[in-house]
């Protein structure tokens, strides 16, 4: 039950979730929020408490799964969802997150994940005027890159000359950063602080008072550079002037600024930009050599200049992403030690060296195979790369259920187009391509693998809609006699099956007490032992049931056919072998060869080859004188008769069924050959030379013959009666008694065939008027509703 109304509350939520997707991109053009925290403040400082901006009660915050979501894969904030208090996850260093950069933002959003929003926010750091971690209390006071200046100033230099120092740098900003320089007081010099265009403060020497080298030859000043902070921190350096004879014309440049473009991919040790400037000056004063003004330390790294031709060259590879432009002071100084000065400014040509970015914020796996659409992945891309370089597309293979859905600010959302079928894919292997638009074009290529979860629409298959099974009779009791089987194209308890019988259609079938099923493999088991001759085939139901909610479940027919054995011996039906009077037959010894003398009709039980019968002379008293046909059962004359044939004659007749193994069974014949078959009386061949003495004889004989056939007759109608027939009627035609009912299963074909079908029984009929015995076949056994039908038409 808790399942089921977790799978419930999952549907419905991811209803909602697509609803307020549309809703996160209506959003997106929102203003972001803004929040600013002091740099350097230990790792779960209070930043801002979101619950009154985003409109959200606190339990809203863990319902909704709110969480904060950045670019790149540190996260630097953390989200309180009990208190809705924002928290930060470690220790911030502006100058290590945004270097000079003057404000230093760092833009965030906070995700709703159920249903889906985003607010857009922006976490200003503010700088402190904090010590550097470098050993010797090395803090973020200005520093300059030389430990002293020396400068060279002709005599000659009018008051009112501007010389340009080396400037200090301070890795701190803003306030905090340096301000303005300051030199030991002096009559002839003061100090200028000049702010450059990319926020560099560079100190300028101006010459207040004309020098006299015969005064005064050198001067020893200190330059101090002072930063902004409270207390303010500063750093000095020693400026060492020499005043030179006259040297009255300072080298000049052919322009006073230079700008050039250069691709952040062009090699190492290429010229980029020659400078030149030339002097008036001859001899010592007029030779000029070129040289950086002062440069940084990473425009030392990335240029080299040639102090003879003036050209400047890559000595490492440029980086847009990381410096996009370069402000170099070129100086040209004579021999005389005068100077000009110019301006070269690098600006960095972005290439696209930058493949996309993509970080995924969230997946679902697995989803229900009936889920409607559904939120599967949400991901932001990013290219450091600028213009179209930077400019992306997002997309996934064709022939997939799902699509891209852009939400705000190169943030996607990948969302299933609807059910899915686990049946026919069960597991989704999704490639997000990211590509940019730069030239060549560059992407990124994400995996994500996406799972399908069963739910049960699928009912078991049985491997056959009927089954026929064969079971031998006289079968011992919890025979295995086959099995079903059905599959199932769900997955776990969906697909775990139970086997059943269902109830037969024919109440009267017992079909509990004749079979039973394992309800987990499908095994059918027999019982207890079958009768051919009772029960020759029946049929029912099983079922199979998975184990689904709710389980479904389909049915196939069995039909089990009942083999015969050869359990039954042959039965004689006649002649009759019940302890009473032999019958005897009467032959005239006139009689031609093949005349029929009797015919041995016997019946077998079983069915099939088990039943065919086969007929065989064993003993007789005369050999050659009498055959029986194997297939029919006549006994015929083999030879013409004589009289010197005796008058008696035995005969053993073996009737043999084909089963494996073979059962038999056996009769007697009494075979009495008598001359004038036609007379009223018979006389006895021993009284055949006295005619008047053998007439006495010949009576007591025929009344003898009459009484045993009689009793004969009587007997086999009371056999008929009491042992084959349920029911009998009387039906007299011409003297003969009739007895009908089912007789035992399979008969013999007397006609020559070998065996008739278990629908037809003999009639027996003796007439006693004519002294011999006559055989018929009686009309076909139907059931009690079709006889009545037939004798209808």
């Amino acid at each position: 039950m808790e399942a089921r109304e977790g799978k419930e509350r999952f549907l419905k939520q991811r209803q909602v979730l697509i609803f307020f997707v549309l809703l996160g991109i209506a959003q997106a053009g929102s203003a972001p929020r803004h929040y600013s925290v002091a740099e350097e403040m230990e790792s779960g400082s209070f930043v801002a408490n979101l619950l009154k901006d985003l409109g959200l009660e606190v339990d809203e915050l863990a319902a909704r799964g709110a969480r904060v979501v950045s670019k790149g894969k540190k996260m630097r904030l953390h989200l309180d969802r009990q208190t809705g208090d924002l928290l930060l996850n470690e220790k911030l260093d502006r100058e290590e997150l945004c270097g000079p950069t003057e404000p230093c933002v760092l833009p965030f959003q906070v995700l709703l994940e159920n249903p889906l929003q985003f607010f857009q926010a922006e976490l200003r750091i503010r700088d402190i005027n904090d010590h550097s971690p470098v050993i010797d209390v090395n803090d973020h006071s200005p520093v300059f890159f030389e430990n002293e200046m020396q400068l060279k100033i002709p005599e000659s230099t009018p008051p009112g000359t501007i010389i340009p120092l080396g400037n200090a740098e301070d890795v701190d900003v803003g306030r905090n950063g340096l301000q303005n320089y300051t030199i030991t007081p002096n009559p002839h010099f003061h100090i200028l602080t000049n702010s450059r265009r990319d926020g560099r403060k560079c100190p300028e020497l101006v010459l207040d008072k004309a020098l006299d080298r015969e005064e005064q030859p050198q001067f020893s000043l200190t330059l101090t550079a002072l930063d902004g902070g409270s207390p303010p921190r500063s750093g000095n350096v020693q400026l060492h002037i020499l005043v030179l004879d006259i040297n009255d014309n300072a080298p000049e440049f052919t322009q006073s600024l230079y700008e050039v473009e250069v691709l952040e991919n062009s090699p190492v040790n290429s010229v980029i930009v020659t400078v030149s400037a030339s002097d008036l000056d001859t001899g010592n004063f007029g030779t000029i050599s070129y040289s950086f003004a002062h440069a940084s330390e990473e425009i030392s790294k990335t240029f080299q200049l040639n102090p003879i031709t003036g050209e400047i060259q890559l000595i490492k590879y440029l980086n847009f992403e990381a410096i996009n432009s370069y402000e170099v002071d070129i100086e040209a100084k004579d021999g005389g030690g005068l100077t000009g000065k110019s301006t070269v400014i690098v600006q960095v040509v972005d290439v696209n060296d930058n493949p996309p970015e993509l970080t995924l914020s969230s997946i679902t796996s697995p989803i229900p195979e009936n889920s409607p659409e559904t939120v599967v992945a949400v991901f932001s891309v990013s290219d450091p790369d600028s213009g179209d370089n930077g400019r992306m597309t997002c997309s996934i293979q064709n022939n997939l259920p799902f699509v891209l859905k852009p939400s705000v600010e190169n943030f996607y959302t990948l969302v299933s187009e609807g059910a899915l079928d686990r049946e026919s894919q069960a597991e989704y292997n999704i490639t997000i391509t990211v590509t940019d638009m730069g030239t060549p074009r560059l992407k990124t290529q994400h995996n994500i693998t996406l799972l399908v979860s069963d739910v049960n629409d699928n009912a078991p298959a049985f491997t056959q809609t009927a089954y026929t099974l064969f079971l031998r009779e006289n079968n011992s009791p919890a025979l295995h006699i086959g099995s079903v089987s059905a599959t199932d194209r769900d997955a776990g308890a969906n697909a775990q099956l139970t086997y059943s019988l269902l109830p037969p259609h024919d109440p009267r079938l017992p079909l509990a007490s004749l079979v039973s099923i394992n309800a987990d493999n499908g095994h059918l088991f027999a019982l207890r032992a079958l009768d051919f001759e009772a029960l020759q085939a029946f049929e029912f139901r099983v079922g199979a049931t998975d184990r689904g909610s709710p389980a479904l479940s389909s049915q196939a027919l069995v039909r089990v056919q009942v083999l015969d054995a050869n359990d039954n011996a042959p039965f004689v039906l006649y002649p009759l072998q019940n302890g009473s009077a032999p019958c005897t037959e009467l032959v005239p010894r006139a009689a031609e060869p093949g005349y029929l003398v009797s015919k041995v009709v016997a019946v077998d039980a079983d069915s099939g080859q088990n039943a065919w019968l086969s007929f065989q002379l064993l003993k007789a008293t005369e050999p050659g004188l009498f055959g029986v046909w194997a297939h029919n059962g006549e006994v015929r004359t083999a030879r013409l008769l004589s009289e010197r044939d005796a008058a008696k004659h035995r005969l053993l007749v073996l009737v043999k069924d084909n089963g494996e193994p073979a059962l038999s069974a056996s009769v007697t014949l009494h075979v009495l050959l008598v001359d004038g078959f036609s007379q009223p009386y018979l006389p006895l061949p021993e009284a055949a030379a006295d005619q008047a003495q053998a007439d006495p004889l010949t009576v007591y004989l025929v009344i003898a013959l009459a009484s045993v056939s009689s009793l004969f007759l009587f007997s086999v109608l009371a056999f008929i009666a009491v042992r084959l027939c349920r029911r009998s009627r009387a039906a007299w035609v011409g003297g003969c008694s009739v007895p009908e009912g089912p007789f035992p299963g399979h008969l013999v074909d007397v006609s020559g065939t070998g065996t008739l079908s278990q629908s037809y029984q003999y009639e027996v009929c003796l007439r006693g008027g004519s002294g011999t015995s006559e055989f018929k076949f009686l009309k076909p056994i139907f059931p009690n509703g079709l006889v009545e039908d037939i004798e209808q038409e």
